[in-house]
């Protein structure tokens, strides 16, 4: 409808048009193009919607006030990127192949920044990691010994949380402390959940005395069950991070997919604690 009320329109003006002065030229050209640009975004939307079978629970107005309706968008786009990541199959290598049958592949992105991959599967259903890595994401510190705290700074409704995250300084950490500020969002799809997230920046929270300030994302975490088995869960986490400081590009090749093995392990370890009091 869009395209042919433009063309109407251009039609109607377009003798006037060649006598118009130079700024009401300008001002028409900017026009079409703004409209070019919001159509091409509706487009890229739907085809977000439809994208391998995924669909955003997008906010309704009333369910978020416009004030914070911009942390919901950040966290909805983070998503996107992130996933579109992890669907492109071009281009990923194996780095490291565990015994239990965890694999991390890594990927060269523009600008020569590496992102890592990591497949596993879990003993857990997809509502209880969702539970532990999302709603109660400010305890994670009592069972992953790599992170010193996280708190939850803003809550926009129950899918989107903008968090603070600072990392413990343990023996063996190559990349040393460094403090995240962060916008999360989760998206339930049938059986499966996403987990997305990306840095932010909030004037009322900068940078803090003593830390450097990191850059997570766009990144992701996809929860699957188990097909023939609906108690374990297929777990993909897109790490894709900026540490930051004067660190070479190797070490901090190293130690990232490194820090997915020790999570993972922990997460495990968390998992096999519940199990046994349940």
């Amino acid at each position: 409808m869009l395209p042919a009320v433009v063309k109407l329109c251009c039609g109607i003006s377009y003798p006037h048009l060649r006598s118009m002065a130079g700024l009401q030229r300008a001002a028409v050209a900017v026009i079409g193009q703004e409209i070019s640009h919001l159509q091409r975004w509706g487009q890229i939307q739907h085809h977000m919607r439809a994208h391998a079978g995924f669909k955003y629970n997008e906010p309704k107005p009333e369910d978020v006030k416009p004030d914070q309706l911009f942390y919901v968008q950040q966290g909805q786009e983070a998503m996107r990127k992130a996933l579109r990541m992890l669907e492109d199959k071009e281009g990923w290598k194996v780095e490291i192949t565990q015994s239990d049958g965890d694999v991390i592949r890594s990927k060269v992105m523009p600008g020569a920044r590496k992102v890592f991959r990591l497949e596993a599967v879990l003993d857990a259903s997809v509502d209880e990691l969702y539970d532990l890595l999302f709603v109660r994401v400010e305890e994670m510190h009592q069972w992953n010994p790599s992170i010193q705290h996280i708190k939850v700074l803003k809550r926009v409704g129950p899918e989107t949380i903008v968090t603070h995250e600072v990392s413990a300084e343990t023996a063996g950490n190559l990349i040393g402390q460094r403090d995240f500020l962060s916008v999360r969002h989760s998206c339930k799809q049938k059986s499966s959940i996403y987990l997305g997230g990306a840095a932010i920046q909030l004037e009322s929270f900068p940078p803090q005395a003593g830390f450097v300030r990191a850059e997570d994302g766009p990144t992701c975490i996809v929860i699957q069950p188990l097909d023939e088995d609906s108690r374990k869960s297929r777990f993909t986490w897109l790490l894709n991070m900026d540490v930051k400081g004067w660190l070479p590009k190797s070490l901090v090749n190293q130690a990232l997919p490194r820090a997915q093995l020790e999570f993972t392990r922990h997460l495990r370890r968390r998992l096999t604690a519940s199990a046994a009091l349940s």
